[in-house]
C-alpha cells in the first residue's frame, strides 16, 4: 500500500473477493530527507500514514517494512552512478525490480503469506499451452504501466495480483469515495518520488559532486561553445542547452570519456540500431532466433515496428523498420506482441 487511491482500492476488491488480505507500506525515506511536500511523492512519512488510515478503515492488518538501505542502493544509488556514466536510468524500473516484487514479496513470505498485490495499471494471465504466466498491457494506454514492469519473473507474477489493472482512475475514485477512503482524491504520485522538484542534476550535486564543465561540439568536431555539467542534458534535447546557431539542435549524445556534449541536426538523433542487455522475456526463458514485435524506449512512448536478434552474453540487437528517435543510454526498450509484454532490457 503506497498510500494512494489505487493500492487502497484493491484491498477493497480483494476483500471482495474473499481473500484473507494484509496491508504493508515500504518505508523508503522520510519527506525531510528529499525535501519533498507530502502530497507529493510515494512511499514517504505521510503516505504510510495514509495506507494505515486506509488498512484501519477496511478492517485489515497493517505493516510498515524498512527497505531505506535496498532503496539507497539498488535505486538512488543506481541513479546518481547511472547518471554520471552518462546514462539516462529510470528508478522506477530499478524499484519494481529490487524492492516491489523483489523484497516484497520476499518479507511478505516471511510473513506467512502466498501471495502479493499491487495497484499497478496491468493485467497478467496464464498460458495453458506453455505453462507460463504473460503479463498484458491496461486496456487504458494513457494509464499503462507495463513498461516499468517488463523485468518481472515467472515466480514473481505467478504470485502478484493486480486488481484494478483493467479499471479505469474515475472508476477507482469512485470505489474510493463510496468505501469513504481518506485517499479518494488524493492526486498521483509523481514518476521519480526521490526527486519532488524534478530537478535531477541538483539531486545528483547534492549527493555526489559539482560536475565539471566541458565543451559543446557538433558531431562533426566543430566546438560551439561549453556545456556546465552533463548531468545536465538528455539525449533529444533541444532548448536550455546554451548555445545560439543558424538551425535547431538537438543533443545526440553525452561523451563521458571526454566531457563533452555533442549536438546536431534533427535527423542526426534518429538512430535505426540499438543494443540491450540484462534482458528478461516473459513468454519463453531465452530469444533463440530473430523475433518480430514492436518496441518503445521510453514510458508512454508509441511502439515502434523492430526485429530483436540475440547476440552473445545475453545481450540482444533491436533494429527499427523506421528511424527511431533519441535512443538513450540507460533506459529501458520494451518489447511488445499487441497487448502482451514480451520482455525487455537496459539500453546500453
Amino acid at each position: 500500500m503506497s498510500g494512494g487511491v489505487d493500492s487502497s482500492v484493491s484491498v477493497k476488491l480483494l476483500l471482495d473477493k474473499g481473500y484473507d488480505v494484509s496491508g504493508a507500506t515500504m518505508h523508503l525515506y522520510t519527506n525531510d530527507d528529499i525535501g519533498a511536500a507530502k502530497t507529493k511523492t510515494c512511499c514517504s512519512l505521510n503516505d504510510t500514514e495514509d495506507a494505515r488510515y486506509v488498512a484501519m478503515k477496511l478492517g485489515i492488518e497493517f505493516y510498515v517494512f524498512n527497505f531505506a538501505a535496498d532503496f539507497k542502493k539498488y535505486v538512488i544509488d543506481h541513479f546518481v552512478n547511472s547518471y554520471l556514466r552518462g546514462f539516462t536510468p529510470n528508478p522506477c524500473i530499478e524499484c519494481n525490480k529490487h524492492l516491489k516484487f523483489d523484497r516484497f514479496l520476499q518479507r511478505s513470505r516471511e510473513l506467512g503469506f502466498e501471495d502479493i498485490a499491487t495497484g499497478h495499471y496491468v493485467t497478467k494471465e496464464f498460458d495453458e499451452k506453455s505453462g507460463r504466466w504473460l503479463l498484458k498491457r491496461s486496456p487504458d494506454r494513457k494509464k499503462d504501466q507495463s513498461y516499468v514492469l517488463y523485468a518481472l519473473t515467472q515466480d514473481q507474477l505467478a504470485h502478484t495480483h493486480f486488481p484494478v489493472g483493467e479499471m479505469t482512475k474515475d472508476s477507482i475514485r469512485s470505489i474510493a469515495e463510496e468505501n469513504e477512503l481518506i485517499n479518494a482524491n488524493k492526486p498521483d504520485s509523481q514518476d521519480i518520488c526521490f526527486i519532488p522538484d524534478g530537478d535531477y542534476a541538483k539531486f545528483i550535486i547534492n549527493s555526489s559532486k559539482e560536475p565539471e564543465h566541458g565543451e559543446i561540439v557538433l558531431t562533426d568536431g566543430t566546438k560551439i561553445g561549453e556545456h556546465i555539467g552533463l548531468i545536465n542534458y538528455t539525449v533529444g534535447q533541444r532548448k536550455g542547452i546554451g548555445v545560439s546557431y543558424f538551425e535547431p539542435l538537438y543533443v545526440v549524445r553525452k561523451e563521458t570519456d571526454n566531457n563533452r556534449l555533442v549536438l546536431g541536426t534533427k535527423d542526426e538523433i534518429f538512430s535505426s540500431t540499438l543494443i540491450a542487455d540484462d534482458v528478461n522475456f516473459i513468454p519463453f526463458d531465452k530469444l533463440t532466433e530473430p523475433l518480430e514485435c514492436t518496441a518503445q524506449t521510453r514510458y508512454h512512448q508509441k511502439d515502434s515496428e523492430c526485429i530483436v536478434t540475440p547476440l552473445p552474453g545475453g545481450k540482444v540487437r533491436v533494429d527499427f523498420k523506421e528511424p527511431h528517435k533519441a535512443i538513450s543510454k540507460g533506459q529501458a526498450v520494451v518489447f511488445y506482441d499487441g497487448e502482451y509484454v514480451l520482455g525487455g532490457g537496459t539500453i546500453i
